[in-house]
């Protein structure tokens, strides 16, 4: 293996035995250059791009409680070319990540604290939480960007070294969600961003030369906690579901989730290219969905998949005694009981139909990126054994027929979101890998794993492993070379 250890970053963590401390989410702080790895198996010549996968990752001692979600954005890639392989890990370097650098430690509590007279700025990344961007990846206009699930900048790198490029020009005083989309059939990205002020919601399209082209008000009732967006070939879809901060305590900088079981979710449909005026606003059962999948038109019919929670507010884990347990049970796909489901919006009567697609428990899915927007057939999602936010297996659903097939990770051995890759050359809508980071935690090290996407039972093609153990994290997505260099 050739290796090269980056200048080192300053920490204070101290030992723990807190369990997103420790295990698959021990963090590191070291950054790696290895252009030679071991390598199980043999890596295909026709793959061209790179993964990169975001985790949370602190570099200081946590200011009271810790929860994942405050952990400094690290980002971990593996670039594929000519049947060859190499790895980087680099934190994004916020300006918070900056300021704490140069202070030696932790200068902003996370969420899992009350706000103190001295911390009350406002909510989120635009005010008492740091702005970590360690929630989403995208790769947009050749410049890959981080970006954080309160609102905070879009921090910008190069797809392949890593190197900080600076951060989105255009980013709106109220910030960018997780989780933008990028179409790869426009080379156009879509975003939005919510607040505690009106309208309280706004959506942004911005174009394949990375400029800000359209941005528009989506008003809300009140302040909310909208996490994901998707996207058809002609309209965009929002939501507004029943979970979100008690509003009579928002002016004394609150801000404490409460599930609204009588509320029904609602959906905010427009043309991409859309104003206010025509957003059309659609009514279905009350739940929140953290996660979509595609959605496509159909006749009179737009139709969008989603993960459901059954259970948006879960009780407190019991296996936690030590720190609050309800705030982290949110993390358990268990708890949470969240299963794909559709939902059925006829555009010209405003009739809503849906219904579960599949009775399993999954989340965190990805599909053929190439089929964004249209009617596909494949979805990959991954699921969890009760407990804690880890991911155990793998399963690919095929819509037409229902069958499913699965891999599991095996014991002490926990994966990353895994995106579709096209082959080069690809046929039909699976003809690629699956890519996802397996930390094995017994071996205490990590690998990059490539399945074949139209037999993941089969197990890896190949396995690269990785100069250290990685922590675990959220999200990943793959981008081409052939996309990349187009913008070179």
């Amino acid at each position: 293996m050739k290796t090269k250890l980056e200048p080192k970053v300053k920490t204070s963590l101290k030992p723990s035995l807190h369990p997103y401390l420790t295990g698959a989410w021990k963090p590191n702080n070291k950054e790696y250059t290895a252009t030679e790895m071991e390598v199980i198996g043999e890596i295909p010549k026709d793959i061209d791009g790179v993964y990169i996968r975001n985790t949370e990752n602190p570099a200081h001692q946590a200011i009271g409680l810790y929860h994942p979600f405050d952990g400094d954005g690290m980002l971990h890639c593996v670039s594929f070319k000519d049947g060859k392989a190499e790895y980087r890990n680099r934190f994004v370097r916020t300006d918070g990540f900056e300021a704490e650098q140069a202070a030696g430690k932790a200068l902003w509590q996370g969420i899992a604290n009350k706000i103190t007279p001295k911390t009350k700025k406002g909510w989120g990344a635009q005010g008492y939480i740091k702005d970590s961007s360690s929630t989403d990846v995208v790769v947009h206009a050749g410049k890959v960007m981080s970006t954080f699930w309160q609102c905070g900048e879009g921090y910008l790198l190069d797809p392949y070294t890593l190197a900080p490029q600076g951060k989105q020009s255009w980013a709106p005083q109220d910030g960018i969600s997780a989780h933008p989309k990028v179409d790869l059939n426009t080379g156009e990205m879509l975003f939005f961003n919510y607040s505690t002020e009106p309208p309280y919601q706004h959506y942004g399209v911005v174009n394949d030369k990375n400029e800000l082209v359209h941005y528009t008000p989506v008003p809300l009732p009140g302040p909310r906690l909208p996490h994901d967006m998707a996207f058809s070939k002609n309209y965009s879809i929002l939501a507004d579901f029943p979970l979100f901060w008690i509003p009579d305590i928002i002016p004394e900088k609150k801000y404490l989730p409460k599930y609204h079981r009588n509320m029904p979710a609602r959906f905010a449909i427009l043309p991409r290219y859309g104003n206010e005026q025509d957003i059309q606003w659609f009514e279905a059962s009350p739940t929140y969905v953290l996660h979509w999948m595609n959605a496509y038109e159909e006749g009179d019919e737009l139709i969008l998949d989603g993960f459901y929670q059954d259970r948006p507010n879960p009780p407190p884990l019991k296996w936690w005694p030590k720190i609050p347990g309800k705030i982290m049970a949110g993390l358990d796909l268990q708890s949470l009981q969240t299963r794909l489901h559709r939902w059925r919006f006829n555009l010209k009567t405003g009739e809503v139909k849906e219904g579960h697609l599949d009775e399993e428990i999954l989340e965190f899915g990805t599909f053929n990126q190439h089929y964004a927007g249209v009617k596909n057939r494949y979805y990959y999602s991954v699921w969890n054994h009760p407990g804690r936010f880890l991911f155990s297996g793998l399963v690919k659903l095929d819509l037409e027929t229902g069958e499913k097939t699965r891999y599991e990770f095996g014991k002490h051995r926990y994966g990353s979101e895994a995106p579709f890759v096209p082959r080069i050359g690809a046929q039909d809508e699976d003809d690629g890998y699956i890519v996802t980071f397996i930390t094995d935690t017994k071996a205490k090290r990590s690998e990059c794993v490539l399945l074949d996407a139209k037999d993941i039972a089969a197990g890896p093609i190949c396995r690269i492993i990785l100069p250290h153990q990685i922590s675990s994290g959220t999200h990943a997505c793959w981008a081409s070379g052939e996309e990349i260099r187009q913008y070179a």
